[in-house]
């Protein structure tokens, strides 16, 4: 089965249940004249249940969407940016999408980004990584304030001292990283973790 018939099938399947909880409160409200405390605290608790379920799945179709648009790699879809914003929008466009930065955590990951970046950003030298050392001076963690245990540092870099606190994917480079001021405005990429 194609990803687009599995979409539908889901998207199907979403509608359905949302029908079902609607009918089963509809139900439940005609219902009740007098009630049943007991009865009540475990209908609220399947319904509940139904909705986290519903919403799960919602965030697994956009996911599956994201993957349709960009590609996947390892257990992670990226998606270039279609325009260029400097650091702090980049980040948060990532994160209203469901996502952050691209954040490469070993040298598979740098290879497949790199070709990723070449393939969908054609022409860019450079693109924003979730990765800032904007908190602590010379400590570069991810955006999520994690410590990361792979580098990939171009020679002489990082080098900006507080002036250059995030950090770019050089494609002309090979992958390599380099610090820049974040207020410059470059390409990105967005990472969206598979569960």
């Amino acid at each position: 089965m194609n990803i687009c018939c599995f979409i539908l099938i889901l998207h199907k399947f979403c509608v359905g249940i949302i029908s079902l909880i609607s009918m089963e409160e509809g139900a439940l409200v005609s219902q009740r004249t007098e009630s049943d405390p007991e009865k009540d605290g475990d209908l609220k608790t399947q319904i509940d249940k139904l909705w986290q379920e519903v919403n799960s799945l919602k965030e697994m179709q956009a996911l599956q969407t994201v993957c349709l648009r960009g590609t996947k790699i390892h257990k992670k879809c990226y998606l270039a940016s279609e325009g260029a914003k400097h650091f702090h929008e980049a980040n948060e466009d990532c994160i209203a999408k469901g996502g952050t930065l691209a954040i490469p955590r070993d040298n598979d990951e740098t290879n497949s980004l790199r070709d990723y970046g070449k393939k969908s950003l054609p022409g860019v030298a450079d693109f924003w990584l979730g990765i800032t050392d904007m908190v602590n001076e010379g400590k570069f963690v991810d955006v999520n304030g994690m410590a990361l245990n792979y580098f990939n540092w171009d020679r002489s870099q990082p080098n900006g001292g507080k002036r250059e606190n995030c950090v770019l994917f050089s494609q002309s480079s090979q992958g390599k990283w380099g610090d820049e001021v974040c207020r410059t405005v470059k390409r990105y990429i967005c990472e969206f973790l598979i569960p």
